[in-house]
């Protein structure tokens, strides 16, 4: 009985981390093959943006609002990052990491005096994922699975505008679920374990789905909040995945 009420409660958050995972691999790959690593930062950060001014800004906004409004913001900054990247490449990072503390002091005006300020904001950032429902999954579940089919059927959705549209759609999902910090910590450190093998992507899959099912035990066990657990976890497989990649490389 105990058992059950446990995939009761961690089946949602389980299986929300590891579509995370799945869908965050490639495309993290490419951000780190384009040299735009803070750009997860960013495009979280002004999606969240969007979700915390059309909550707080309009009187009980319908979910179709507060997710265009996230939506929205993610998209032209992509938008906004594409015309940076084709117009002056060389100072593009500057310009995404001006977009991020941005977007993040606006984020705390918005919320300077709202009286749950504290929470909303340890929400978006850390994430609150043992609260996902399977109604949360399945109304974002569609997401993941077109951004892995225009990914893998459709090469072009990797190029120019393309890239950056994809993005946005799927970070402004992730976010919502999981928070800024593990959005980073899973399109960046799965990437980077993965560098020095043929097949990253294979290797950037295993380290997420490892990182994901590490950190709901130990969340779980320790009753402690999950979100920094799994980045803690990231970090840790990350680490032990490049060495062990740096050994089979020199043998």
């Amino acid at each position: 009985m105990v058992t059950n009420e446990l995939l009761i409660i961690i089946g949602p958050p389980l299986v929300a981390g590891l579509l995370i995972a799945i869908t965050h691999a490639p495309l993290g790959i490419e951000v780190l093959k384009r040299g735009i690593i803070f750009i997860d930062l960013a495009i979280a950060q002004i999606a969240g943006l969007g979700l915390i001014a059309a909550e707080i800004l309009l009187h009980e906004p319908p979910m179709l609002i507060v997710q265009l409004a996230a939506l929205g913001g993610a998209v032209l900054a992509g938008l906004f990052f594409r015309q940076i990247e084709s117009k002056n490449a060389k100072h593009q990072e500057a310009v995404i990491g001006v977009g991020f503390i941005f977007a993040a002091s606006l984020t705390i005006l918005i919320l300077a005096d709202h009286p749950f300020a504290g929470e909303k904001t340890t929400h978006l950032l850390s994430g609150q994922i043992l609260f996902v429902s399977w109604a949360d999954v399945l109304y974002h579940v569609p997401v993941y699975l077109f951004t892995l089919t225009m990914w893998f059927l459709f090469p072009w959705s990797r190029r120019g505008v393309w890239f950056y549209l994809l993005f946005a759609l799927a970070i402004t999902s992730s976010v919502q679920l999981v928070g800024v910090y593990v959005v980073f910590a899973s399109l960046i450190l799965p990437a980077l374990s993965a560098v020095n093998f043929s097949n990253s992507v294979i290797y950037a899959w295993a380290c997420g789905i490892l990182s994901i099912l590490l950190a709901m035990l130990v969340s779980v066990l320790s009753d402690l909040p999950t979100g920094p657990f799994i980045v803690i976890t990231y970090v840790i497989t990350a680490l032990l995945m490049f060495s062990l990649s740096k050994k089979v490389k020199s043998n």
